[in-house]
C-alpha cells in the first residue's frame, strides 16, 4: 500500500519558545518527518523564536541535535537534514518587550501561508497576539497554534478566548490537543460512521457501558510545580479524556468538516450529568522502594492534589440514556497504556444452557502503545464434550495490517501542524467547547475541595486506589484489566 502524501502550499512558520523542550522534543522533529515525506514545499521556512541569545547557525545546530534525538522515523535520504536547515532560521525575540520583533516581521513574507506557533506558557499568549498584530504580522490569513492548558477554569478559560479574540477570529485559532492527531483517535470516527456493522448498535439498547482508560508508568517528573496546581482532572479528564468521550459518544455529523464535527462534540459536553461524589475517586501515588512518592516529587508534603482520578458518568440525550461512562487516569500505574473499550450487552437469552458462561462482544480501540484493534467474539471452544463457549479477539494492529506504512505514518503534532498550514480545524478545540468542558469540570472540582477531600493512597505499579475497583464492583462490572 503506497502512502498517499497531501501537498500543502508554501508556508512561514514560526514557532515562539523555539529552544523549549516541545520543540525539541516533538515539534521541530515533526516538522523534519515532514521535510523528508515531501511535505515542506520550496519557499517555505521555518523560524525559531525565543528569549535566548542565539544566532540562526547556532539555532540550526540546537535542532539538528533534537532531529538526532528525537527524529527517530521515517525515511529520509543522505543530506536531506542539510536540506531541511536550510529552511530554518532564528530570531532573539521579547514575548513582553518590543526586541526582535521588527526583525521577526522582515522574515515575512506576502505570498505565504502564516502560522505562529505558542509553544509557550498561557500567560503570553495575549502579549505575543498583540505583538503580531502591532508589527504587522498578522493577516486574515495568519493562523495560531495555542498549547494546552486553556485556562486553570472557567473564569480563566473566557479571559483567555477573550483575550485572543480580540486579536485573531475563532478560524484563525487552533487550540492543540496531541491526543486528537493520534490514528487511532481519528479511526474512531471511521469505525462508526464508516462501517455498517457498528453504528446501528452504537446506543443504549445494545451498549452495557464504555471504559475510557490513559495510564502512566511515570510520574509527575520536573511538572511538578504546574502538575500540584493542576491535579489529574484538570490535566488530563478536562481535556484528553473529555475529547475521547466526545468521539464515542457524538451523534453523526452532517459532513467531515471543522464546525459539523465541533458542533456534535459540543453537544455532548452540554449533556454530561453532573457527577456525584461517591461517583469520584481520587488517588495518590505513595513512596517507598519504587521510588518517591507524589508529594515528595511535587516537593509539597501536604498536597491533596489527585495523580489519579476514576468516575462515573451518564450522558443524558436518548442514544445514551441509562449506559455508564467510566472514565479512569493515572500516573505511576503498572503498565503505559490508552485504550477505549465498548463492552456490548450480553445476549438477551443463551439457548446454551448455563454451563456456557456468560459472553460479551468487547469493542477495544488501543490508542498506545500498538495502535489497533480487537473485537472479542463468542466461538465454541474446540474439542468434544458439548456446547462450550468461549471469547477470542479479532485481533488488528495497524503495524501488522498496514506494514510499514502504519510505522511511518506521521506522528500526532506531525499531523496537527500539516493541518494548521492547510486551516483545517477538524482536530482542534473550538473556544465554546472548551468552556463548556470547564463549566462541567469546575462543580466537580468546588465540592471535593469544599468537602476538604483527602486522595486515597495507591502503591506505585498498582491498578490504582481500591476505591477504584469498587466504583465498577458496586455495578457488578469490573475494569479491564491494563495490559502495556
Amino acid at each position: 500500500m503506497v502512502s498517499r502524501v497531501i501537498p500543502v502550499d508554501p508556508f512561514d512558520l514560526v514557532i515562539f519558545g523555539g529552544t523549549g523542550d516541545l520543540a525539541r522534543r516533538k515539534i521541530l522533529p515533526g516538522l523534519f518527518r515532514r521535510f523528508c515525506a515531501g511535505q515542506m514545499p520550496e519557499g517555505s521556512q521555518i523560524i525559531g523564536a525565543a528569549r535566548s541569545e542565539m544566532t540562526s547557525d547556532e539555532y540550526r545546530e540546537m535542532v539538528s541535535e533534537a532531529v538526532a534525538e528525537f527524529g527517530s522515523g521515517g525515511t529520509c535520504e543522505a543530506g536531506t537534514l542539510e536540506a531541511f536547515l536550510q529552511r530554518v532560521s532564528y530570531v532573539t525575540t521579547d514575548a513582553r518587550g518590543d526586541d526582535g520583533w521588527v526583525e521577526l516581521n522582515g522574515k515575512m513574507r506576502d505570498d505565504t501561508v502564516r502560522a505562529f506557533y505558542f509553544s509557550v506558557g498561557p500567560s503570553l499568549f495575549g502579549d505575543l497576539a498583540e505583538r503580531l498584530h502591532r508589527f504587522g504580522m498578522a493577516t486574515p490569513e495568519s493562523r495560531i497554534v495555542v498549547e494546552k492548558p486553556f485556562g486553570h477554569d472557567l473564569e480563566t478559560a473566557r479571559a483567555l478566548n477573550a483575550t485572543l479574540a480580540q486579536h485573531f477570529h475563532e478560524t484563525q485559532i487552533y487550540r492543540i490537543d496531541h491526543y486528537l492527531g493520534k490514528e487511532t483517535v481519528q479511526n474512531l470516527m471511521a469505525v462508526r460512521f464508516g462501517n455498517m456493522l457498528f453504528e446501528p448498535l452504537w446506543n443504549s439498547q445494545y451498549v452495557d457501558h464504555i471504559q475510557i482508560t490513559v495510564a502512566e508508568t511515570v510520574g509527575v517528573g520536573g511538572r511538578g510545580t504546574y502538575y500540584d496546581n493542576s491535579g489529574a482532572m484538570r490535566d488530563m479528564v478536562q481535556n484528553h479524556l473529555m475529547q475521547l468521550l466526545c468521539l464515542i459518544a457524538m451523534e453523526p455529523p452532517a459532513k467531515f468538516d471543522p464546525d459539523a464535527v465541533r458542533d456534535e462534540k459540543l453537544k455532548v459536553i452540554r449533556a454530561l450529568e453532573s457527577v456525584d461524589w461517591h461517583h469520584i475517586v481520587r488517588g495518590q501515588y505513595g513512596g517507598g522502594e519504587n521510588g518517591p512518592s507524589y508529594r515528595e516529587d511535587v516537593e509539597n508534603p501536604k498536597s491533596r492534589t489527585e495523580s489519579f482520578i476514576a468516575m462515573k458518568c451518564h450522558i443524558s440525550n436518548w442514544r445514551w440514556a441509562g449506559t455508564p461512562f467510566y472514565l479512569r487516569t493515572g500516573k505511576r500505574l503498572k503498565a503505559r497504556a490508552s485504550e477505549i473499550a465498548v463492552v456490548f450487552k450480553e445476549a438477551p437469552h443463551s439457548i446454551f444452557g448455563a454451563d456456557a458462561g456468560r459472553h460479551r462482544n468487547v469493542l477495544a480501540i488501543r490508542l498506545q502503545p500498538n495502535e489497533g484493534m480487537t473485537l472479542d467474539v463468542t466461538i465454541k471452544e474446540p474439542g468434544p464434550g458439548g456446547m462450550r463457549l468461549l471469547d477470542v479477539p479479532l485481533d488488528m494492529s495497524f503495524a501488522e495490517a498496514l506494514g510499514p506504512e502504519a510505522e511511518e505514518a506521521p506522528d500526532a503534532y506531525e499531523r496537527l501542524i500539516m493541518d494548521v498550514i492547510r486551516g483545517n480545524q477538524t482536530l482542534f478545540m473550538r473556544g465554546d467547547e472548551v468552556e463548556a468542558a470547564w463549566a462541567w469540570t469546575d462543580p466537580l472540582i468546588e465540592a471535593w475541595q469544599a468537602r476538604n477531600d483527602v486522595p486515597k493512597t495507591y502503591d506505585p505499579g498498582s491498578s490504582g486506589p481500591e476505591d477504584a475497583l469498587m466504583l465498577m464492583h458496586r455495578d457488578g462490572r469490573k475494569w479491564r484489566e491494563v495490559k502495556p
